[in-house]
């Protein structure tokens, strides 16, 4: 197309656009026309009238004539204007006037319009407001727009205020046009069949619309089929509408589709509904809810040739297809693409066959109802004067969504008694309490409260007293009670009346809230309009002539899943298993990320991650890897071990496939917000080629990115585009002809390994290898988990530096659902967080004081607020989060950890949040009460705004907040340090003898008695020979340990002047005497085996004996974990352990510890400085667990495993990584893979894969493996058992026995006791 086309085609756009606009305004002022002032006096009624001149024939607006206006007799609430509008019309808006020089007006007022004049339904705006304002003085006019048109014939006016200082008066005025339709009626019986071939020229959409109205709750409106039995039915079910799509005869799920839509549609008012057909997916519309419905591809092609109306009928037959009840009721305006088949029945239409008794206008049944609207409704009927002898009947129908509430009481004749008949648990219940008898009382019916009409009746003849729910198809129950039961004076429906009126009712249950109709008394129906004109009977508060039920559930405010359920006046939101909480199931229970779990103290673990917070991506199961200074979430796959290729007949290309763990939103979510994302991509070849050529087309390829991926043809370590590996990019291939190791083509293993880092081209989605055919190719490849870390929400921060400085952002909408949560420090007092201004509607976060945030806002209702006051001053310059939330039913407010502050909404009140002001982050838009401080990790409704791109652009504001470790230094455990970042914080771990993140993963190690750990403190200057200058006054000990072992040395510190220090379990007992009894013996021998002591000695002066520190706890080498902490200053030394009293001594002999060598955990192996006796125990070396070892700032066992490069630490003997002090391993420790960025690969003669591929031989040959060594260890433990056992018979048959053939006092003390210098401390 030329440009000149195109602007002609432009030109004929807009002038089409023009015409269609003007048509529709053209329309909107034709449809504003005065419909009451022409109209006769006689259109014209009233519930009453002052007087003949102010009868409701003078309501007309701006007229004087009469009193100028209507005023009825009394001014209440139960006063009503009527206009016969003479025919259905369309009414699009209403004005009032007050009663002409008077100081007579309203201030609110209902609106009600009716078909018939009777069964009136409410206007509703925004679908809870009921009043519309009236009035400020006696002759302006004010006029409302309806929000949605009503089409009705009857409108009635009922005043709810009134000028206080007059009377209700009223003069009014509806605005609209004529109304045309096309009316079918179906008595349950008669239906109509539309042939439809010729089918309607092919469109680019189909669509069936129509209105229709009734009083029963089921039945078929519509059924249209095809040749290829595709069909289509709408169908009511309990009030709702039912869209039925099946293929052929089949209830079978995979041949139907049903969704549903509306609620309570029995209410005898007009509804519309419209499907229309697009390609893959269908509209359904009742009234003004729409839903979206996604079609799969066997129903995506329509081919109707027939349609029965009102029954569910097929050509040829005359009979109803199935159990489906008919249609009783009317339909208007049935549009079938464009045809209206109502008119083509009404002109006899060869098209068309009728069936019964079809008429062409809405004949409607009369059913007056009445509404209980509040706890104080009732009504009060007449009873019998003279009670019958034979009995009584009393029959109502009501519909409610309250599980309880009286429905009916009355007392017995003479004062013989009462009748309760009530609703309990959603079951019907009768009461009789008789003077002198005991109370009779039955049940009928079950889950009464699902808002349909349910009947009761109460029938009491001849001894024979029966109670039925829903005639033949409910349930009933029986009783033969000793007495009459008949009505008294008074019936009393729904509750009692005031106790200061005087009436006797008593009510010991609930009121009932809900609408009854066709009340009958002794078979003999109650005229509610007689009662609704006061001549009959007395009621309050209720709603006469209309049903006011409402479905607070039909388009349900519970959000994420919530499943909900309503009462008369309110509805709630069970959130239980959706991973959301609130009133409406709006706000995630998860964090968004791994950066946010551990900042709030969480290690390594699956955690639920929901990405966008209160947004619709669902939570997902991640695991979080926390071991690192980094946090890292890993999002897994179904293939991450390295797989060997198998080449398969015919292919030439071998292709995996990867589904990974998280949904596809949650995927791209996770990739997006984070700073860095890595996977694993490795190739293992010999003989088979990866890329070849950078020139030539790619033999392997892989796929990824957002969505299906795009593929890439470069591999880890490379940039995207650049058909390289990462030796290429490096220059240092194993052939510099070629850019990757395995495009070298040789005989021997290579590999060509690396990290993709590029976000834009992750996740890895599939691999296909194309060199794997050759003979002698052999190759197999592994992908990793994909990794992230850096959540960029969590530290996205602003510092205000005045108290005029702000951020603005465009508009926040959360019309009906609104969540905010951020993080703030401050020095300030006050200041305002946030600020969103409407026309009239605005929400404001702020701290309102030192100690109290205000959350506030205004929806219509006036303003509310939520308050919450902390304990302690918020202004101390840490971290404080604050989470607000506003939806339909409450608004919430929680302050860190404090319990949240809620205030509920008005139950019908205005719901919608309207705002179009910019969003002001940091102050107002007054530029006063500003905050200076810093906000991080904002997020509206689980959008985080980035405060820092928009700080960097904006004076006074500051990108980014330091000052971290005054919030989150405690996380830093174990002696670890806070060390600030910009963003962010670590804890180093250095000065602790933990590690991880947190400085909280111990770190243990298992010892052999082989195992020595030697850390040398200083090394002797070999060229001066000048000792170290090492000397401590003072130790700080602490450590745990595992073993079974005793005697064992723990620990020693030695020095260059033959001092040490020694920590060991000693087996400390008292001899027995050479002729104890056998029952003495027994006794020394389990004190032996239970006193398995520590000791602490100290030799502090070369010249001197050791000074032996003896702790009285008992038992220690019983293969528990044991917690020991020493410290000591100068001359006084405390022992504590485990959870034991800590024990207190002294030592004598010096109180320095002089050039300090070297620190051994394990086997001393230079132990020619030791004493004779702790030489013995050094030989032994340790055999179990030692954790958490640290001496002063100094860990031996972290420097042994985790830096031995770079410490002055000697290992020698088996030392093996292990968990001492926890039971639980690292769940994800089997998969864990450590990566190094960048690393290229290599070559090699040997092959790589024999242990890396997964084999079936290699399976058979471990699990034999396993089981053997399992046998040997259990022979192995049972003749270790066997031999203590003969060792311990033995040594008791045995009287006297030699130190040297005993090995338990092997390393006991002297038989003599301490010689003089050798002292001994027991605490």
């Amino acid at each position: 197309m030329d440009l000149w086309s195109k602007k002609v085609l432009g030109i004929i756009t807009q002038v089409l656009l023009t015409l269609i606009s003007s048509h529709w305004a053209t329309r909107g002022e034709v449809c504003h026309s005065p419909l009451v002032s022409n109209l006769l006096p006689s259109s014209f009624r009233s519930s009453s009238h002052l007087s003949g001149s102010h009868g409701p024939g003078f309501a007309k607006l701006n007229r004087r004539e009469g009193a100028g206006g209507w005023s009825p007799l009394s001014s209440d609430r139960y006063q009503w204007l009527e206009v016969d509008l003479g025919e259905r019309t369309h009414i699009t808006a209403v004005a009032t006037q007050g009663r002409y020089g008077s100081s007579d007006w309203l201030t609110a007022y209902l609106l009600m319009f009716s078909d018939t004049g009777h069964n009136w339904r409410q206007y509703r705006q925004e679908d809870s407001i009921d009043a519309f304002p009236g009035n400020t003085n006696a002759d302006s006019v004010v006029q409302h727009k309806l929000q949605h048109p009503v089409i009705a014939r009857y409108v009635r006016l009922i005043p709810l205020d009134w000028n206080p200082n007059g009377r209700i008066g009223l003069r009014l005025e509806t605005y609209g046009c004529p109304y045309n339709s096309d009316v079918v009626s179906f008595d349950g019986r008669s239906s109509l069949l539309f042939r439809l071939s010729p089918r309607p020229r092919q469109m680019t959409r189909e669509s069936i619309s129509l209105k229709f109205k009734t009083l029963w709750n089921s039945g078929i409106l519509l059924h249209a089929e095809g040749h290829s039995e595709h069909s289509l039915t709408l169908e009511l079910e309990k009030g709702k509408l039912l869209l039925l799509l099946r293929k052929g005869r089949s209830s079978s799920p995979d041949a139907q589709q049903l969704v549903s839509l509306g609620s309570l549609l029995d209410d005898q008012h007009w509804h519309d509904v419209t499907v229309e057909h697009h390609s893959t997916h269908l509209n359904l519309t009742v009234d003004k809810n729409t839903l979206w419905v996604q079609i799969p591809p066997r129903f995506t092609h329509w081919d109707h040739d027939q349609m029965s109306v009102g029954a569910y009928r097929v050509l040829g037959s005359w009979r109803s297809v199935g159990s489906h009840r008919n249609f009783k009721g009317c339909l208007e305006n049935l549009v079938y693409n464009g045809v209206n088949l109502v008119d083509l029945a009404k002109q006899k239409d060869q098209r068309v066959t009728v069936k019964g008794n079809v008429t062409f206008s809405c004949s409607e049944p009369v059913f007056v109802a009445m509404t209980f609207t509040s706890p104080e409704s009732f009504l009060c009927l007449p009873g019998v004067t003279e009670p019958s002898s034979t009995g009584t009947s009393v029959g109502l129908q009501f519909r409610t969504w309250n599980k309880a509430g009286m429905l009916l009481t009355f007392d017995l004749p003479k004062q013989g008694g009462a009748v309760w008949l009530y609703l309990s648990r959603a079951r019907l219940h009768l009461q009789i309490h008789k003077s002198g008898r005991a109370p009779l009382e039955l049940s009928a019916g079950s889950a009464l409260n699902d808002g349909q009409w349910h009947s009761v009746e109460l029938i009491s003849r001849r001894g024979h007293l029966t109670v039925t729910v829903d005639g033949d198809e409910g349930a009933s129950a029986h009783a033969s009670p000793s007495f009459l039961v008949a009505t008294g004076s008074q019936l009393f429906f729904g509750g009692c009346p005031p106790e200061e009126n005087g009436q006797e009712c008593m009510n010991p249950f609930r009121a009932f809230q809900g609408c009854m109709r066709l009340l009958a008394v002794d078979d003999q129906p109650v005229d509610l309009i007689v009662v609704q004109q006061r001549m009959m009977g007395n009621y309050s508060h209720l709603q006469i002539d209309m049903c006011g039920i409402i479905d607070r559930c039909s388009l349900s405010h519970c959000e994420h899943g919530g499943s909900c359920s309503q009462s008369w006046s309110t509805f709630h939101c069970n959130c239980s298993t959706t991973g959301y909480s609130g009133a409406t199931c709006h706000s995630s229970i998860y964090e968004q990320s791994c950066e946010a779990y551990k900042h709030k103290g969480n290690t390594s673990g699956f955690y639920y991650i929901d990405v966008d917070g209160s947004g619709p991506i669902r939570p997902q199961l991640i695991y979080c890897d926390m071991t690192e200074d980094k946090t890292w979430m890993v999002i897994q796959h179904n293939n991450t071990e390295l797989t060997r290729v198998q080449p398969s007949l015919g292919k030439n290309q071998h292709s995996a496939h990867f589904e990974y763990s998280s949904e596809e939103e949650q995927l791209a979510a996770i990739i997006t917000q984070s700073e860095h994302c890595e996977q694993e991509l490795t190739y293992h070849c010999r003989k088979s080629r990866l890329l070849n050529t950078p020139d030539g087309p790619p033999l392997s390829w892989w796929v990824g990115g957002p969505g299906v991926g795009q593929v890439q043809t470069y591999w880890g370590g490379a940039p995207p585009g650049s058909q390289r590996c990462a030796c290429g990019l490096q220059e240092s291939c194993v052939d510099p002809k070629h850019h990757c190791n395995c495009d070298a083509d040789r005989t021997e293993w290579a590999n060509d390994s690396g990290l993709l880092t590029h976000k834009e081209t992750l996740p890895v989605r599939s691999l296909v290898l194309g060199d794997v055919q050759r003979p002698g190719s052999e190759s197999a490849y592994k992908v990793g988990h994909l990794r992230c870390h850096g959540d960029k929400n969590v530290w996205n921060a602003a510092f205000f530096d005045k108290e005029t400085s702000y951020l603005h952002f465009p508009t926040f909408h959360g019309e009906l659902s609104a969540d905010i949560s951020f993080l703030f420090k401050t020095t300030s007092s006050s200041g305002v967080f946030l600020e969103n201004l409407g026309i009239k509607d605005f929400i404001r976060i702020e701290l309102s004081s030192s100690t109290e945030v205000l959350f506030s806002f205004d929806v219509g209702n006036g303003p509310l607020e939520v308050r919450v006051k902390a304990g302690s001053p918020l202004n101390d310059d840490r971290w404080h989060r604050i989470r607000a939330e506003r939806n339909v039913k409450e608004a919430s407010l929680r302050l860190d950890e404090l319990p949240a502050a809620t205030q509920e909404a008005p139950a019908d009140g205005h719901i919608h949040l309207q705002l179009n002001s910019q969003l002001f982050i940091g102050g107002t838009a007054s530029r006063q009460k500003g905050f200076r401080g810093c906000i991080r990790s904002l997020q509206l409704n689980g959008v985080t705004l980035d405060l820092e791109e928009r700080a960097k652009i904006t004076p006074g504001v500051q990108a980014g907040c330091p000052g971290h470790c005054n919030s989150y230094g405690s996380l830093c455990q174990n002696q670890g340090r806070c060390v600030e970042r910009p963003n962010s914080f670590s804890c180093n771990c250095g000065p602790s003898a933990y590690t991880g993140a947190f400085c909280d993963r111990e770190v243990s190690a298992s010892f052999k008695p082989g195992t020595s750990i030697s850390y040398t403190f200083k090394e002797l200057n070999r060229s001066s020979g000048a000792l170290p200058d090492v000397t401590l006054r003072a130790e700080d000990i602490s450590l745990s340990f595992r073993t079974s072992q005793s005697p064992a040395l723990l620990l020693y510190v030695g020095s260059y002047h033959r001092e040490y220090l020694a920590l060991l379990l000693n087996k400390h007992v008292c001899r027995p005497l050479l002729h104890a009894s056998l029952f003495n013996q027994l006794l020394m021998n389990s004190v032996r085996r239970g006193a398995n002591k520590l000791e602490v000695r100290y030799r502090l002066d070369s010249s001197k004996e050791p000074e032996i520190l003896r702790s009285k706890v008992r038992n220690l080498a019983n293969g528990q974990l044991h917690a020991v902490t020493i410290s000591r200053l100068a001359d006084a030394v405390s022992v504590q352990i485990d959870q034991n009293t800590k024990e207190d001594f002294n030592v004598t002999s010096d109180v320095e510890f002089n050039a300090v060598r070297s620190l051994v955990l394990g086997r001393v192996h230079n132990s020619g400085d030791l004493d004779l006796d702790l030489s013995r125990f050094a030989s032994l070396g340790f055999t179990g667990c030692l954790s958490a070892v640290l001496f002063n700032s100094v860990s031996p066992l972290k420097a042994a495993l985790l830096h031995q490069d770079t410490s002055p630490v000697i290992v020698t003997g088996p030392l093996v990584q292990s968990i001492c002090g926890s039971t639980s391993a690292n769940p994800y420790a089997a998969e864990k893979t450590h990566h190094l960025s960048g690393q290229s690969g290599s070559a090699g003669t040997g092959q790589p894969l024999v242990n890396a591929v997964r084999s079936d031989s290699a399976l058979i040959g471990g699990v034999i493996a396993v089981v053997i060594f399992v046998v040997l260890s259990a022979l192995a433990v049972m003749a270790r058992v066997i031999y203590r056992r003969k060792g311990t018979f033995q040594s008791q048959e045995v009287k006297t026995v030699k130190p040297e053939d005993s090995p338990e006092l092997a390393f006991s003390s002297s038989q003599n006791g301490p010689s003089e210098n050798q002292k001994e401390y027991f605490i």
